[in-house]
């Protein structure tokens, strides 16, 4: 991961590099020598935030054929019934 300092100037002239950057790592914006503002790429908003997918989106994901779902029961809930 690479992390890229630009000065709020800078950053305002050179929207896009900023944007190539984020791909890459943070970008740290600065005024007057401090950081103000960072930069992330939407994966990495994602990753940081924790945003949660959808069930559709999850599902699709590939590589899923491969799995064993295993789900706990949880605490108190009810047993199967066995009418045999």
């Amino acid at each position: 991961m690479f992390v890229t300092t630009l000065t709020s100037r800078t950053f305002q002239q050179n929207a896009g590099q900023a944007q190539k950057a984020a791909e890459h790592g943070p970008v740290f914006i600065t005024r007057r020598g401090e950081p103000v503002q960072v930069l992330l790429s939407i994966g990495a908003y994602r990753r940081l935030t924790g945003e949660r997918r959808n069930l559709v989106e999850a599902l699709a994901m590939p590589g899923l054929t491969d799995l064993d779902l295993e789900i706990p029961r949880p605490r108190g809930s009810p047993r199967q019934a066995d009418f045999s």
